[in-house]
């Protein structure tokens, strides 16, 4: 074959190649347009899911009695309603208005609903879609507005330390309730961390083979928590955590109110938490008995473990 010949038969190659190529790439820009598609509006009917949450919980005889409120919404029916009001009546938010098409848009209650659920039980923002008629995007933002307006209303009353008085009535119950200079409790617990990155899973997991993320609290028994300790590794026990915890800091520091109580005619100035058994023998805290012997100190045991 001569070497004219074989040019033409490249050529013609190349040709082909070109031809097929552009037609895989027109295919291509055809088939995923630069356009942005739109997102396609879903018809919810929020009226629908008002009167369907109202009935079940709100109305005079609901479906589902006190106790079923209490157990899915985590708090009883009257403090619910009382964020509602004060978040409806304060935050522009919650408040129900009309849309431009003159239809009233969610309610207070469905747009509180979806927040609580998801701090009650971690799921997602489309889990009550088919309930509450919220969207997605609608529910991530009603929790995030939800959080805020509860800092905003509730933060000066609920999440500070306690006063004088505070202390005072503490010490009232504790004696009320057979250990007087008692101002709660202290403990520990581990919340699941669900998505804990690969890389720090050894420095977050102990025994129960998932990451965790530890909480410490100090309550009083009105379920009051008047301390929170929160982010350090699972891989830590309560001793560790007390290690880096700043719960004692205002005492070290010479912030905390004075405070004063006698026991069998002993003037104590240290108030104490109750603990379990793994907490060091400090003076501010009281552990149970672990084996008891006699009625004395089985019948100590068993109050302080009920209290």
């Amino acid at each position: 074959m001569s070497s004219s010949s074989s040019d033409e038969v490249d050529e013609a190659l190349e040709e082909m190649v070109d031809q097929v190529v552009d037609n895989i790439i027109d295919s291509m820009v055809h088939a995923h347009p630069n356009n942005p598609t739109r997102r396609a509006y879903i018809e919810r009917d929020w009226k629908l899911g008002h009167n369907q949450l109202w009935n079940d919980y709100f109305k005079e005889n609901p479906t589902y009695p006190p106790e079923m409120f209490k157990r899915r919404f985590r708090m009883n029916k009257q403090l619910f309603l009382r964020i509602v009001e004060r978040l409806s009546s304060e935050v522009p938010y919650f408040q129900q208005r009309k849309n431009a098409h003159g239809r009233y848009g969610l309610s207070a209650l469905q747009k509180c609903t979806a927040a609580i659920r998801m701090l009650a039980y971690g799921q997602s923002g489309d889990t009550y879609d088919e309930y509450l008629r919220l969207g997605e995007s609608t529910s991530r933002l009603c929790f995030e507005n939800f959080t805020n307006a509860i800092i905003q209303l509730f933060g000066d009353e609920y999440l500070r330390r306690p006063t004088p008085e505070d202390l005072q009535r503490l010490l009232d119950v504790g004696e009320v309730r057979g250990f007087p200079g008692m101002i709660g409790s202290i403990d520990c617990m581990h919340w699941e961390w669900k998505n804990c990155p690969t890389a720090w899973k050894g420095q977050y997991t102990r025994d129960s083979g998932k990451p965790t993320i530890v909480l410490e609290a100090v309550a009083s028994q009105d379920l009051w928590i008047w301390h929170a300790f929160f982010g350090l590794p699972g891989t830590l026990n309560d001793i560790n955590v007390l290690d880096r915890s700043p719960v004692f800091d205002d005492i070290l520091q010479g912030r905390a109110p004075k405070v004063k109580f006698k026991v069998n005619n002993h003037t104590y100035r240290m108030p104490y938490y109750l603990t379990d058994g793994i907490y060091p023998n400090w003076s501010t805290f009281i552990q149970s008995i672990p084996l008891p012997q006699g009625r004395k100190a089985e019948l100590f045991a068993e109050h302080q473990e009920s209290l």
